[in-house]
């Protein structure tokens, strides 16, 4: 007898690390999987930031931290605001979380009441959704698709908005599309909330520093939004540091509080080791990570270019993170080798099982359509992985 609560019965696993864990099952019967499903850069940690924990380690950093992190962290944070997203913040006003995944959760528990609902523009990364409905929020889904390049439009957002909406939540860039709204584009949207002063926006900006277009733009730049905008990051994705477990927010300071009080009840503070490791990479100028995101830049290309050789996916050309979205519903209702496909998750687990290559379905992420692929992985792990996937399909 299931003895479990609702809450977790009601919960869907995560996508991404299901299929990274059936990858992993084949690896281990002797399968030569190629994983292009985790959102997880294949580069080190770089090296200036690894001594920077092995010196804490050494000068004994080792006790609880205070819950909402290390005050010089805290001040590191809002100079890297400052720096590179020209936006202020004051120490009361910024919380370190045990990632960015974390800092959403907190944000979540703290500002949502049952029914009321999040705006997701589709495709969402793929915690969103589940994050809203454990605080007891009803996620609502706005379709967008790859002819507007995966971004929710000012109408779109207008004909979501009921008297219910509390908060919209996006990534730019986004994963999974790889999708950056300009600032004109996030201009017209603040316009729509200027109409509904009620209403917050999470804007997430872990991926901001891989970006290809030139110029990132934050929500709460605008005058307008900043009192009404929580802004996201973190150090998995730009500096390679997913498992340190390092995110945090810029957020009103009653939101910020709220969040403290949170965290203390939950977790605490982070990791003493990765915040004082933290402190050195967000001091660093963002020129010392270029050379990853040069690469991953070349690795866009690739994979567009080889994408582009098979029927059937059609792609946009993401302008930032590291991931491709196509839309592969030109496959669906065919037999392939006995198997039929019929919607992504189907196509994802057909190239998994016949071609070896992990991706991930759109549906975890809100858009039937699509399946995400990763390109951090090495070029020549990418060019075989879609060599395998044009044969199977051929």
């Amino acid at each position: 007898m299931n003895q479990l609560s609702d809450r977790i019965n009601n919960l869907a696993t995560s996508a991404t690390l299901a299929m990274a864990a059936k990858a992993r099952e084949l690896r281990a019967e002797g399968k030569d999987i190629i994983g292009l499903s985790l959102g997880e850069p294949d580069f080190n940690t770089p090296d200036f930031i690894k001594e920077a924990a092995i010196e804490a380690i050494n000068q004994n950093y080792n006790g609880y931290t205070p819950v909402d992190g290390y005050v010089e962290l805290k001040e590191a944070i809002i100079t890297k605001f400052k720096r590179d997203n020209n936006l202020n913040y004051t120490l009361p006003q910024i919380v370190v979380s045990t990632g960015a995944k974390q800092a959403l959760a907190n944000v979540a528990a703290v500002m949502l009441n049952p029914g009321d609902e999040v705006i997701l523009p589709c495709p969402y990364w793929v915690s969103y959704s589940d994050i809203v409905k454990l605080s007891e929020g009803v996620p609502v889904e706005v379709q967008t698709s790859i002819d507007t390049d995966f971004k929710m439009t000012a109408e779109q957002l207008e004909a979501a908005i009921t008297p219910k909406t509390k908060m919209i939540w996006y990534s730019s860039p986004c994963n999974p599309s790889g999708s950056v709204y300009s600032k004109d584009e996030l201009r017209a949207l603040a316009d729509v909330l200027q109409k509904h002063p009620n209403i917050y926006v999470v804007s997430d900006e872990i991926y901001e520093h891989i970006n290809f277009r030139g110029g990132h733009f934050s929500m709460a730049e605008f005058d307008d939004m900043y009192d009404r905008t929580v802004t996201v990051n973190g150090v998995s994705k730009a500096f390679a540091m997913t498992g340190w477990r390092i995110g945090y927010i810029g957020a009103p300071d009653w939101i910020a509080r709220a969040c403290n009080k949170m965290q203390g009840q939950i977790t605490s503070g982070a990791n003493c080791i990765a915040q004082r490791a933290v402190i050195t990479a967000l001091e660093a100028e963002p020129s010392k990570i270029k050379y990853m995101v040069d690469e991953f830049k070349e690795r866009r290309q690739l994979i567009l270019n080889l994408l582009s050789e098979i029927e059937g996916f059609k792609t946009n050309e993401p302008e930032g993170a590291f991931y491709v979205f196509p839309n592969v519903s030109a496959y669906f209702g065919k037999t392939i080798k006995g198997k039929t496909i019929n919607n992504a998750s189907d196509f994802s687990l057909f190239l998994l099982e016949e071609a070896l290559v992990a991706t991930v379905t759109g549906e975890a992420f809100g858009n039937p359509d699509c399946i995400r692929i990763s390109y951090a992985a090495s070029q020549d792990e990418i060019k075989e992985a879609i060599r395998r996937i044009k044969t199977v399909l051929g």
